[in-house]
Protein backbone atom coordinates (compact mmCIF):
# COMPACT_ATOMS: atom_id res chain seq x y z
CA UNK A 1 0.00 0.00 0.00
CA UNK A 2 2.85 2.48 0.81
CA UNK A 3 3.33 2.84 -3.18
CA UNK A 4 -0.03 3.85 -4.28
CA UNK A 5 -0.92 5.55 -0.86
CA UNK A 6 0.50 8.51 -1.51
CA UNK A 7 -1.61 9.05 -4.89
CA UNK A 8 -4.32 11.33 -3.89
CA UNK A 9 -2.11 13.54 -2.58
CA UNK A 10 -0.75 14.64 -6.16
CA UNK A 11 -3.51 17.52 -6.84
CA UNK A 12 -2.23 19.20 -3.33
CA UNK A 13 1.31 18.97 -4.21
CA UNK A 14 0.78 21.07 -7.59
CA UNK A 15 -1.06 23.30 -5.85
CA UNK A 16 0.72 23.73 -2.78
CA UNK A 17 4.14 23.41 -3.52
CA UNK A 18 4.20 24.60 -6.87
CA UNK A 19 4.98 20.56 -8.31
CA UNK A 20 4.72 19.93 -12.45
CA UNK A 21 2.26 16.38 -13.11
CA UNK A 22 5.44 14.97 -14.09
CA UNK A 23 7.19 16.12 -10.76
CA UNK A 24 4.31 14.56 -8.50
CA UNK A 25 3.70 11.60 -10.28
CA UNK A 26 7.44 10.93 -9.30
CA UNK A 27 6.55 10.37 -5.72
CA UNK A 28 5.01 7.16 -7.31
CA UNK A 29 7.29 6.07 -9.88
CA UNK A 30 10.29 6.35 -7.95
CA UNK A 31 8.78 4.23 -4.87
CA UNK A 32 7.94 1.60 -7.46
CA UNK A 33 11.74 2.03 -9.11
CA UNK A 34 13.44 1.26 -5.83
CA UNK A 35 11.40 -1.15 -4.57
CA UNK A 36 12.52 -3.25 -7.77
CA UNK A 37 16.26 -2.21 -7.01
CA UNK A 38 16.49 -3.17 -3.67
CA UNK A 39 16.28 -6.87 -3.96
CA UNK A 40 18.92 -6.65 -5.85
CA UNK A 41 21.13 -6.15 -3.00
CA UNK A 42 19.18 -7.29 0.12
CA UNK A 43 17.50 -10.70 -0.98
CA UNK A 44 20.80 -12.15 -1.80
CA UNK A 45 21.83 -11.50 1.80
CA UNK A 46 18.69 -13.46 2.95
CA UNK A 47 20.40 -16.47 0.93
CA UNK A 48 23.42 -16.78 3.33
CA UNK A 49 23.40 -18.95 6.11
CA UNK A 50 24.85 -16.56 7.95
CA UNK A 51 22.82 -13.88 8.21
CA UNK A 52 19.18 -15.98 7.06
CA UNK A 53 15.94 -14.26 6.11
CA UNK A 54 14.92 -12.21 9.15
CA UNK A 55 18.27 -9.63 9.68
CA UNK A 56 17.36 -7.99 5.92
CA UNK A 57 13.44 -8.22 7.00
CA UNK A 58 13.79 -6.43 10.61
CA UNK A 59 16.57 -4.25 9.56
CA UNK A 60 15.23 -2.65 6.06
CA UNK A 61 11.74 -2.45 7.45
CA UNK A 62 12.91 -0.60 10.88
CA UNK A 63 14.60 2.07 8.46
CA UNK A 64 11.05 2.08 5.90
CA UNK A 65 9.37 2.60 9.49
CA UNK A 66 11.78 5.58 10.68
CA UNK A 67 11.62 6.78 6.92
CA UNK A 68 7.76 7.52 7.26
CA UNK A 69 8.40 10.21 9.99
CA UNK A 70 10.05 12.72 7.58
CA UNK A 71 8.32 11.72 4.54
CA UNK A 72 5.24 12.79 6.57
CA UNK A 73 7.00 16.14 7.84
CA UNK A 74 8.37 17.48 4.58
CA UNK A 75 7.08 20.57 2.62
CA UNK A 76 9.13 20.42 -0.82
CA UNK A 77 9.14 18.01 -3.23
CA UNK A 78 12.90 17.46 -3.83
CA UNK A 79 12.72 16.00 0.19
CA UNK A 80 9.45 13.96 -0.41
CA UNK A 81 11.06 12.37 -3.74
CA UNK A 82 14.10 11.35 -1.81
CA UNK A 83 12.23 10.00 0.74
CA UNK A 84 9.67 8.05 -1.43
CA UNK A 85 12.93 6.53 -3.18
CA UNK A 86 14.31 5.65 0.02
CA UNK A 87 10.86 4.04 1.23
CA UNK A 88 10.81 1.70 -1.76
CA UNK A 89 14.24 0.95 -1.91
CA UNK A 90 14.26 -0.36 2.32
CA UNK A 91 11.01 -1.35 1.89
CA UNK A 92 11.35 -3.76 -0.70
CA UNK A 93 12.73 -6.82 1.06
CA UNK A 94 9.33 -7.61 3.00
CA UNK A 95 7.92 -7.51 -0.48
CA UNK A 96 10.48 -9.43 -2.36
CA UNK A 97 11.71 -12.16 -0.06
CA UNK A 98 8.11 -13.46 1.06
CA UNK A 99 8.08 -16.00 -1.28
CA UNK A 100 11.13 -17.63 -0.22
CA UNK A 101 10.17 -17.33 3.35
CA UNK A 102 6.70 -19.02 2.39
CA UNK A 103 8.77 -21.86 0.20
CA UNK A 104 11.04 -22.67 3.95
CA UNK A 105 7.90 -23.71 5.26
CA UNK A 106 5.85 -25.57 3.02
CA UNK A 107 6.05 -28.51 0.97
CA UNK A 108 5.90 -28.07 -2.65
CA UNK A 109 2.04 -29.16 -3.28
CA UNK A 110 0.74 -26.94 -1.57
CA UNK A 111 2.92 -23.88 -1.92
CA UNK A 112 0.67 -22.91 -4.73
CA UNK A 113 -2.08 -22.00 -2.47
CA UNK A 114 0.42 -19.86 -0.16
CA UNK A 115 2.03 -17.94 -3.00
CA UNK A 116 -0.98 -16.84 -4.84
CA UNK A 117 -1.91 -15.30 -1.25
CA UNK A 118 1.49 -13.66 -0.82
CA UNK A 119 0.74 -12.32 -4.93
CA UNK A 120 -3.28 -11.48 -3.59
CA UNK A 121 -1.54 -9.38 -0.81
CA UNK A 122 1.10 -7.63 -3.20
CA UNK A 123 -1.52 -7.32 -5.98
CA UNK A 124 -4.53 -5.58 -3.68
CA UNK A 125 -2.29 -3.63 -1.51
CA UNK A 126 -1.76 -1.01 -4.31
CA UNK A 127 -5.33 -1.11 -5.26
CA UNK A 128 -5.98 -0.53 -1.47
CA UNK A 129 -3.51 2.45 -0.98
CA UNK A 130 -5.59 5.61 -2.94
CA UNK A 131 -9.26 4.18 -0.96
CA UNK A 132 -7.05 4.43 2.76
CA UNK A 133 -5.49 8.03 1.77
CA UNK A 134 -8.13 9.45 -0.38
CA UNK A 135 -10.66 10.22 2.23
CA UNK A 136 -8.42 11.64 4.73
CA UNK A 137 -5.95 13.95 2.14
CA UNK A 138 -9.74 16.04 1.48
CA UNK A 139 -10.31 16.00 5.08
CA UNK A 140 -6.81 17.08 6.30
CA UNK A 141 -3.73 17.36 4.25
CA UNK A 142 -1.77 15.52 1.98
CA UNK A 143 0.41 14.94 4.74
CA UNK A 144 -2.09 12.54 6.19
CA UNK A 145 -1.44 9.90 3.81
CA UNK A 146 2.35 9.76 4.87
CA UNK A 147 1.44 9.54 8.65
CA UNK A 148 -1.17 6.51 7.48
CA UNK A 149 2.19 4.42 6.45
CA UNK A 150 3.82 4.72 9.83
CA UNK A 151 0.78 3.86 11.79
CA UNK A 152 -0.04 0.64 9.26
CA UNK A 153 3.87 -0.41 9.12
CA UNK A 154 4.80 0.58 13.18
CA UNK A 155 3.25 -2.05 14.78
CA UNK A 156 3.83 -4.77 11.90
CA UNK A 157 7.91 -4.06 12.59
CA UNK A 158 7.29 -4.61 16.75
CA UNK A 159 5.66 -7.52 15.85
CA UNK A 160 7.79 -8.73 13.47
CA UNK A 161 10.79 -7.86 15.44
CA UNK A 162 9.40 -9.60 18.62
CA UNK A 163 7.73 -12.93 16.93
CA UNK A 164 9.06 -13.86 13.66
CA UNK A 165 10.89 -16.81 13.86
CA UNK A 166 14.06 -17.90 11.34
CA UNK A 167 12.85 -19.99 8.45
CA UNK A 168 16.01 -20.75 6.62
CA UNK A 169 16.80 -24.06 6.67
CA UNK A 170 20.78 -23.41 6.68
CA UNK A 171 20.69 -21.06 8.96
CA UNK A 172 18.84 -22.76 11.89
CA UNK A 173 21.05 -25.70 10.83
CA UNK A 174 24.27 -23.28 11.49
CA UNK A 175 22.89 -21.96 14.77
CA UNK A 176 22.22 -25.43 15.65
CA UNK A 177 25.79 -26.45 14.96
CA UNK A 178 27.36 -22.99 17.04
CA UNK A 179 25.28 -24.24 19.91
CA UNK A 180 26.91 -27.88 19.75
CA UNK A 181 30.02 -26.39 19.37
CA UNK A 182 30.14 -24.15 22.48
CA UNK A 183 28.46 -27.27 24.14
CA UNK A 184 30.52 -30.01 23.26
CA UNK A 185 33.92 -27.99 22.88
CA UNK A 186 34.07 -29.98 19.26
CA UNK A 187 34.74 -26.91 17.02
CA UNK A 188 34.92 -29.74 14.23
CA UNK A 189 30.76 -29.72 13.61
CA UNK A 190 29.47 -27.85 10.92
CA UNK A 191 26.85 -27.39 9.20
CA UNK A 192 26.40 -28.07 5.28
CA UNK A 193 25.72 -24.48 5.05
CA UNK A 194 28.53 -23.18 6.54
CA UNK A 195 30.73 -25.11 4.52
CA UNK A 196 28.99 -23.63 1.44
CA UNK A 197 29.21 -20.05 2.65
CA UNK A 198 32.78 -20.44 3.01
CA UNK A 199 32.96 -20.91 -0.35
CA UNK A 200 31.24 -17.82 -1.13
CA UNK A 201 33.03 -14.44 -2.63
CA UNK A 202 31.69 -11.04 -3.43
CA UNK A 203 32.39 -11.24 -7.26
CA UNK A 204 30.14 -14.98 -7.02
CA UNK A 205 27.24 -13.04 -5.60
CA UNK A 206 27.23 -9.96 -7.66
CA UNK A 207 27.67 -12.18 -10.60
CA UNK A 208 24.42 -14.21 -9.88
CA UNK A 209 22.05 -11.77 -8.74
CA UNK A 210 23.12 -8.70 -11.66
CA UNK A 211 24.61 -10.59 -14.35
CA UNK A 212 23.05 -13.48 -14.82
CA UNK A 213 19.83 -12.66 -14.41
CA UNK A 214 20.44 -10.28 -17.63
CA UNK A 215 21.86 -12.61 -19.22
CA UNK A 216 19.29 -15.35 -18.79
CA UNK A 217 16.77 -12.93 -20.16
CA UNK A 218 19.25 -12.00 -23.75
CA UNK A 219 20.24 -15.30 -23.80
CA UNK A 220 17.02 -17.45 -23.35
CA UNK A 221 13.74 -16.84 -24.89
CA UNK A 222 11.60 -18.23 -22.38
CA UNK A 223 12.69 -16.02 -19.47
CA UNK A 224 13.12 -12.98 -22.08
CA UNK A 225 9.46 -13.41 -22.87
CA UNK A 226 8.10 -13.72 -19.63
CA UNK A 227 10.02 -10.96 -17.92
CA UNK A 228 8.67 -8.58 -20.72
CA UNK A 229 5.12 -10.14 -20.45
CA UNK A 230 5.12 -9.61 -16.59
CA UNK A 231 6.31 -6.18 -16.99
CA UNK A 232 4.40 -4.97 -19.59
CA UNK A 233 1.70 -5.81 -16.75
CA UNK A 234 2.80 -4.26 -14.26
CA UNK A 235 2.85 -1.09 -16.63
CA UNK A 236 -0.72 -1.21 -17.24
CA UNK A 237 -1.36 -2.16 -13.65
CA UNK A 238 0.37 1.45 -12.05
CA UNK A 239 -0.75 2.84 -15.66
CA UNK A 240 -4.21 2.86 -13.91
CA UNK A 241 -3.38 5.29 -11.24
CA UNK A 242 -2.93 7.75 -13.85
CA UNK A 243 -5.66 6.91 -16.07
CA UNK A 244 -8.13 6.33 -13.32
CA UNK A 245 -8.46 10.65 -12.24
CA UNK A 246 -8.87 11.15 -15.79
CA UNK A 247 -11.76 8.62 -15.88
CA UNK A 248 -13.59 8.98 -12.82
CA UNK A 249 -12.52 12.20 -11.77
CA UNK A 250 -12.77 14.40 -15.17
CA UNK A 251 -15.52 12.52 -16.60
CA UNK A 252 -17.50 10.94 -14.22
CA UNK A 253 -16.92 14.10 -11.66
CA UNK A 254 -15.93 11.52 -8.49
CA UNK A 255 -14.47 12.65 -5.46
CA UNK A 256 -10.98 11.71 -4.49
CA UNK A 257 -12.61 9.19 -2.23
CA UNK A 258 -14.93 8.13 -4.34
CA UNK A 259 -11.97 7.43 -7.11
CA UNK A 260 -9.86 5.36 -4.56
CA UNK A 261 -13.82 3.01 -4.28
CA UNK A 262 -12.91 2.25 -7.91
CA UNK A 263 -9.79 0.52 -7.09
CA UNK A 264 -11.71 -1.99 -5.46
CA UNK A 265 -12.29 -3.88 -9.03
CA UNK A 266 -9.06 -4.74 -8.89
CA UNK A 267 -9.29 -6.56 -5.46
CA UNK A 268 -12.33 -8.11 -6.69
CA UNK A 269 -11.02 -9.18 -9.10
CA UNK A 270 -8.40 -10.57 -7.20
CA UNK A 271 -10.90 -12.33 -4.90
CA UNK A 272 -12.65 -14.30 -8.15
CA UNK A 273 -9.41 -15.28 -9.62
CA UNK A 274 -8.02 -16.92 -6.51
CA UNK A 275 -11.24 -18.87 -6.15
CA UNK A 276 -10.63 -20.35 -9.81
CA UNK A 277 -6.88 -20.92 -9.22
CA UNK A 278 -7.62 -23.04 -6.07
CA UNK A 279 -9.98 -24.65 -7.14
CA UNK A 280 -8.44 -25.67 -10.52
CA UNK A 281 -4.98 -26.63 -7.96
CA UNK A 282 -7.19 -28.59 -5.56
CA UNK A 283 -9.12 -31.05 -8.14
CA UNK A 284 -7.08 -30.97 -11.31
CA UNK A 285 -3.18 -30.39 -10.35
CA UNK A 286 -3.09 -32.00 -6.80
CA UNK A 287 -4.78 -35.66 -7.83
CA UNK A 288 -2.67 -35.38 -11.36
CA UNK A 289 0.88 -34.82 -9.20
CA UNK A 290 -0.18 -37.65 -7.01
CA UNK A 291 -0.72 -39.93 -9.96
CA UNK A 292 1.68 -39.16 -12.20
CA UNK A 293 4.23 -36.63 -10.61
CA UNK A 294 5.28 -33.17 -11.19
CA UNK A 295 5.55 -33.67 -14.93
CA UNK A 296 6.69 -31.02 -17.71
CA UNK A 297 7.35 -27.39 -16.22
CA UNK A 298 4.64 -25.99 -19.14
CA UNK A 299 1.56 -27.50 -17.62
CA UNK A 300 1.99 -24.81 -14.85
CA UNK A 301 0.89 -22.70 -17.89
CA UNK A 302 -2.70 -24.17 -18.65
CA UNK A 303 -4.57 -21.71 -16.87
CA UNK A 304 -2.93 -18.89 -18.16
CA UNK A 305 -3.22 -20.01 -21.97
CA UNK A 306 -6.77 -18.81 -21.52
CA UNK A 307 -6.78 -16.22 -18.60
CA UNK A 308 -4.31 -14.36 -20.74
CA UNK A 309 -7.44 -13.77 -23.26
CA UNK A 310 -8.96 -11.95 -20.31
CA UNK A 311 -6.59 -9.40 -20.24
CA UNK A 312 -7.26 -7.78 -24.27
CA UNK A 313 -11.01 -8.29 -23.10
CA UNK A 314 -10.85 -6.34 -19.86
CA UNK A 315 -8.57 -3.10 -21.96
CA UNK A 316 -11.10 -3.24 -24.34
CA UNK A 317 -14.47 -3.08 -22.21
CA UNK A 318 -12.35 -0.19 -20.09
CA UNK A 319 -11.37 1.73 -23.58
CA UNK A 320 -14.44 1.45 -25.15
CA UNK A 321 -16.84 2.01 -21.71
CA UNK A 322 -14.77 4.91 -20.49
CA UNK A 323 -17.56 7.59 -21.55
CA UNK A 324 -19.99 9.67 -19.48
CA UNK A 325 -22.47 8.80 -21.90
CA UNK A 326 -22.15 5.10 -20.70
CA UNK A 327 -22.66 4.56 -16.93
CA UNK A 328 -19.26 4.11 -15.36
CA UNK A 329 -19.70 0.53 -13.73
CA UNK A 330 -19.15 -0.86 -16.68
CA UNK A 331 -15.86 0.60 -17.12
CA UNK A 332 -14.95 -0.89 -13.96
CA UNK A 333 -16.17 -3.78 -14.48
CA UNK A 334 -13.50 -3.94 -17.70
CA UNK A 335 -11.15 -3.61 -15.11
CA UNK A 336 -12.20 -6.24 -13.00
CA UNK A 337 -11.90 -8.57 -15.56
CA UNK A 338 -8.40 -7.32 -16.33
CA UNK A 339 -7.46 -7.63 -12.95
CA UNK A 340 -9.29 -11.62 -13.11
CA UNK A 341 -6.39 -12.68 -15.75
CA UNK A 342 -3.42 -10.99 -14.59
CA UNK A 343 -3.83 -12.19 -11.55
CA UNK A 344 -4.14 -16.25 -13.04
CA UNK A 345 -1.05 -15.77 -15.49
CA UNK A 346 1.28 -14.47 -13.00
CA UNK A 347 0.58 -17.33 -10.47
CA UNK A 348 1.34 -19.43 -13.57
CA UNK A 349 4.44 -17.48 -14.80
CA UNK A 350 5.85 -17.68 -11.49
CA UNK A 351 5.54 -21.14 -11.05
CA UNK A 352 6.79 -21.96 -14.27
CA UNK A 353 10.21 -20.52 -13.91
CA UNK A 354 11.30 -21.95 -11.24
CA UNK A 355 10.07 -25.29 -12.16
CA UNK A 356 12.01 -24.77 -15.52
CA UNK A 357 15.63 -23.62 -13.62
CA UNK A 358 14.91 -24.19 -10.12
CA UNK A 359 19.01 -23.19 -9.81
CA UNK A 360 18.71 -19.79 -10.67
CA UNK A 361 15.20 -19.22 -9.21
CA UNK A 362 16.69 -16.36 -6.82
CA UNK A 363 18.24 -14.85 -9.89
CA UNK A 364 15.10 -15.22 -11.69
CA UNK A 365 12.94 -13.46 -9.34
CA UNK A 366 15.31 -10.61 -8.97
CA UNK A 367 16.17 -9.62 -12.44
CA UNK A 368 11.89 -10.19 -12.59
CA UNK A 369 11.47 -8.24 -10.17
CA UNK A 370 13.71 -5.34 -11.26
CA UNK A 371 12.44 -5.35 -14.55
CA UNK A 372 8.94 -4.98 -14.27
CA UNK A 373 9.42 -1.87 -11.92
CA UNK A 374 11.58 0.06 -14.06
CA UNK A 375 8.89 -0.63 -16.66
CA UNK A 376 6.27 0.22 -14.06
CA UNK A 377 8.10 3.24 -13.07
CA UNK A 378 8.50 4.14 -16.84
CA UNK A 379 4.58 3.84 -16.60
CA UNK A 380 3.93 6.06 -14.41
CA UNK A 381 5.85 8.79 -16.19
CA UNK A 382 4.47 8.37 -19.36
CA UNK A 383 1.02 6.69 -19.13
CA UNK A 384 -0.87 10.67 -17.91
CA UNK A 385 0.49 12.29 -21.33
CA UNK A 386 -0.27 9.12 -23.43
CA UNK A 387 -4.08 9.24 -21.91
CA UNK A 388 -4.10 13.03 -22.21
CA UNK A 389 -2.67 12.70 -25.82
CA UNK A 390 -4.18 9.66 -27.29
CA UNK A 391 -7.03 9.71 -25.79
CA UNK A 392 -8.62 6.99 -23.10
CA UNK A 393 -10.02 4.80 -25.60
CA UNK A 394 -7.08 4.67 -28.10
CA UNK A 395 -4.69 4.72 -25.37
CA UNK A 396 -6.37 1.88 -23.39
CA UNK A 397 -7.21 -0.15 -26.89
CA UNK A 398 -3.34 0.04 -27.98
CA UNK A 399 -2.21 -1.33 -24.32
CA UNK A 400 -4.92 -4.11 -25.30
CA UNK A 401 -3.56 -4.81 -28.41
CA UNK A 402 0.12 -5.59 -27.06
CA UNK A 403 -1.67 -7.84 -24.74
CA UNK A 404 -3.60 -9.57 -26.82
CA UNK A 405 0.03 -9.96 -29.41
CA UNK A 406 1.44 -12.18 -25.95
CA UNK A 407 -1.99 -14.55 -26.06
CA UNK A 408 -0.06 -15.93 -28.80
CA UNK A 409 3.45 -15.66 -26.98
CA UNK A 410 2.15 -17.72 -24.17
CA UNK A 411 1.14 -20.49 -26.40
CA UNK A 412 3.53 -20.25 -27.90
CA UNK A 413 5.69 -20.95 -24.74
CA UNK A 414 3.31 -23.93 -23.86
CA UNK A 415 3.59 -25.35 -27.27
CA UNK A 416 7.60 -25.33 -28.16
CA UNK A 417 8.39 -25.15 -23.94
CA UNK A 418 10.21 -28.46 -24.37
CA UNK A 419 11.86 -27.59 -27.56
CA UNK A 420 13.17 -24.22 -26.06
CA UNK A 421 14.27 -26.35 -22.70
CA UNK A 422 16.02 -28.77 -24.51
CA UNK A 423 18.15 -26.27 -26.36
CA UNK A 424 18.38 -23.49 -23.20
CA UNK A 425 21.84 -23.25 -21.56
CA UNK A 426 20.36 -22.45 -18.74
CA UNK A 427 17.37 -25.17 -18.10
CA UNK A 428 17.04 -28.49 -16.14
CA UNK A 429 17.20 -31.25 -18.67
Amino acid sequence: MGSSIYTPSEPYLISQLGASETGASLGLALYVLAYGMGPLLFSPLSEIPFIGRNPPYIFTFGIFVLLSIPAALVNNLSGILILRFLQGFFGSPCLATGGASLGDMFSLIKLPYLISLWAFAATCGPALGPLISGYSTVAETWHWSMWEILWLAGPIWLLMFLCLPETHAPTILLRRAERLRKLTGNHELKSAGEAAQAQLSVRAIVFENLYRPMQMMVLDPAVGFTAGYVALLYGIYYSFFEAFPLVYGDMYHFTAGEMGLTFLSLIVGCVVAIAFYWSYIYYVVEPDIELNGLGAPERRLVPALYASILLPVGLFIFAWTSDPKLPWIASVIGIGVFSVGVFIVLQCVFLFLPFTYPQYAASLFAGNDFTRSAVAFAAVLFSRPMYVGMGVANAASMLAALTAACVLGIWALWWYGPRLRARSRFATK
